[in-house]
């Protein structure tokens, strides 16, 4: 780790990044989303508002400060600015989570294993997340880091978008999210480019869609053998 270059503090790099206040990333309203005028169910007037945590203030606390601080010096020395790297650093229920921008996650990841102050030798799997209301960034993928060497847990957090639903693989790095990859693009359509084999794992090859998504129906396939199909739960009561 370089010492002679004089930088931005991390102090000044995160409130560059920073978004106040919690994120507003959707609203759901209802039961399965009914929406019948004659629902006697009681649950058409529910309205959950869905938040993700905005940026965290410094300091972080605990060993969050120096492990962001030592991934920051990496990325300088890699030439890169933090703040087109690091989209914002969370901390949240005790747990510290980086937002790393798609084009970058492969190099960080080395950073993250690489570096001797970091160490994050294993990834844990990688899982998708879709906010439909999240404009441009509506799928997210999910990264658990685990050091054995520093006894530490780390989030990743990488978003793209419905219309180019593509992220790096990050299997070249951590081999074991060989599988984890296969099943997050399966289920919730996240394409990780450069992956050895992406193909499906719970779904047949010919299957259209990603069940795991927010908009994919709910029922409505037809039971094999039996000549009938179970309808979506939209549609499963109406007082009509």
């Amino acid at each position: 780790m370089s010492e002679n270059n004089i930088v931005p503090s991390s102090e000044q790099a995160g409130a560059e990044r920073a978004k106040p206040g919690p994120e507003l990333v959707g609203t759901r309203q209802g039961l399965f989303h009914v929406a019948d005028a004659g629902d006697t169910t009681g649950f058409g007037g529910l309205e959950q508002k869905i938040f993700l945590p905005g940026e965290s203030a410094r300091p972080y606390g605990g060993w969050f400060d120096a492990a962001v601080d030592a991934l920051e010096e990496d990325i300088r020395e890699a030439g890169l600015e933090v703040g087109k790297v690091i989209e914002r650093v969370v901390v949240d229920r005790d747990e510290l989570t980086l937002f790393i921008s798609k084009e970058h996650i492969v190099q960080v990841c080395k950073m993250l294993r690489d570096d001797q102050d970091l160490r994050f030798e294993m990834c844990l799997g990688v899982n998708g997340v879709h906010y439909p209301a999240d404009a441009g960034r509506e799928l997210h993928a999910c990264y658990m880091l685990l050091s054995f060497t520093h006894g530490r847990q780390l989030r990743l957090e990488v978003t793209c978008s419905e219309e180019d639903p593509t992220i790096p693989s990050v299997v070249s790095v951590y081999p074991g999210n060989d599988w984890h990859e296969r099943e997050t693009w399966d289920l919730m359509g996240i394409v990780f480019t450069g992956h050895p084999s992406l193909t499906r794992t719970a779904l047949p090859d010919d299957w259209v869609g990603h069940p795991q998504r927010k908009d994919y129906p709910l029922g409505g396939i037809p039971v094999q053998y039996k000549g009938a199909t179970v309808p979506p739960a939209d549609v499963r009561r109406s007082y009509n």
